[in-house]
């Protein structure tokens, strides 16, 4: 069914309804030196770095969420509400999220200069501009180049994808390699035949992944290249999947939890992006969609940021609870904001020249704002910047150097747009 309200593009085929154990036994059993050795592990463990991107698909209104502009010819109906964050308003469409700000930073100078669904989603997931030659990778490809552990089992880029789009794009990775590519979760259900049938014993099992890595180890002596080994990577991670399917099960979450979140389809989502950031995944990305809003705006993000707003909240708030917030970087983003002028529909339709992102938690610090745009929204004032600013602020909220290089057949290239710098107003 055809987007009753949105552009019509490629992007927005997918109509918006169809979105819409014995630890105490073995702690007893340790030695002072294993009690060591575990709490060592642990600390470790929180110090892993992580990235969650909520991607709000279609481009979602700056005027409606981050960067309202009340009693002016573009404000729209909206008012504008205190937060958490002294001095800081936000759209009234978000109060849950306005009892959080304290922890997330604004950027709200964003010019990005792209009014295409494709070419802008493409800039902000790759901080670069399309390139005829080039094919760029995705943050979270990187992250899984970067961050990830060799012995993680889960795959290092999730994205959990609205219904029947479940997928592998090894796109997404571009020169870093398929196994690196990003594994979308459709509907935020656990991976395709992750069970062992139930007529395959697990000694059968065992003695049929030794043929396969023995045939494996055969092929690759005379034919090794990064696709084999990412068709062997795959195997092996499958295998180790299936001992930890339980983490795709948020039906293991008590009620209490279940019913925090929500049970429509972005509330099971971000519970289910929090159970696998807690399970050591490293990149997850969540999509909630359609904003793209020509027709209806304002009915629109009342139903949409509705669905977004509780969620989204109480996420934070779980991963702060949880002590994970600090370890998690997280970005809420489009490929474009929305057109200060209202058109006769009572839509907004494309606009990159200056909308907002928020981040939070890992290296971000709460509350800052960077950038601001004039009285009625349609032009940045202060503190301009685009994609690669933001990635080469990601970079360095996760610990990691944007001015390094990655190294393909020897040859250096920039990981992040070395013409950009660090938007240093929004770290910690």
């Amino acid at each position: 069914m055809k987007n009753a309200f949105g552009c019509g593009s490629p992007e927005h085929a997918v109509s918006r309804r169809t979105f819409l154990a014995g630890t105490a036994g073995a702690l007893g059993a340790l030695s002072f030196g294993g009690m060591v050795q575990l709490a060592a592990a642990k600390e470790l463990e929180q110090q892993q770095r992580r990235v969650l991107v909520v991607w709000l698909n279609g481009g979602a209104s700056q005027l409606e969420t981050w960067d309202p502009k009340p009693g002016t010819d573009t404000g729209g109906p909206f008012l504008p509400i205190n937060t958490t964050a002294p001095g800081v308003q936000i759209c009234e469409l978000l109060p849950h999220t306005a009892k959080m700000m304290h922890h997330v930073a604004l950027v709200r100078g964003i010019n990005t200069a792209e009014d295409d669904h494709g070419k802008g989603a493409y800039i902000m997931h790759t901080g670069r501009r399309p390139e005829p030659a080039m094919q760029w990778p995705h943050l979270g490809s990187i992250c899984s180049k970067l961050l990830r552990s060799p012995d993680n089992p889960l795959p290092g880029y999730i994205h959990i994808t609205p219904k029947a789009n479940g997928s592998v794009n090894a796109e997404d990775a571009a020169f870093l390699g398929p196994r690196h590519a990003s594994v979308a979760l459709s509907d935020g259900t656990a991976p395709a035949n992750i069970l062992r049938p139930e007529n395959l014993t697990e000694e059968a099992d065992r003695e049929r992944q030794q043929l396969r890595a023995k045939a494996n180890e055969r092929f690759e002596r005379g034919r090794h290249n990064a696709d084999t080994e990412a068709y062997t990577y795959s195997y092996d991670q499958a295998a180790q999947l299936m001992e930890r399917r339980g983490i795709f099960d948020i039906n293991k979450e008590p009620p209490r939890v279940r019913d925090q979140y929500g049970t429509h389809d972005f509330g099971r989502h971000c519970l289910m992006a929090r159970r696998l950031l807690e399970g050591g995944a490293t990149f997850v990305k969540v999509s909630h969609t359609n904003y793209d809003t020509h027709h209806e705006n304002f009915d629109f993000h009342i139903q949409q940021l509705g669905e977004f707003d509780r969620p989204f909240a109480t996420l934070l708030d779980d991963l702060h609870q949880r002590g994970m917030l600090e370890s998690t970087l997280v970005v809420v983003m489009s490929e474009f904001g929305r057109t200060p002028i209202i058109n006769r529909n009572f839509g907004r339709d494309h606009w990159s020249k200056a909308w907002s992102v928020a981040v939070a938690g890992c290296g971000i610090k709460g509350g800052a704002v960077a950038g601001k745009t004039n009285a009625n929204g349609t032009a940045v004032t202060d503190r301009e910047v685009n994609g690669g600013h933001l990635f080469q602020t990601y970079f360095k909220a996760v610990g990691l150097d944007p001015k390094k290089s990655h190294y393909v057949d020897q040859r250096p290239i920039p990981m992040t747009d070395p013409k950009a710098n660090v938007i240093q107003e929004v770290l910690a």
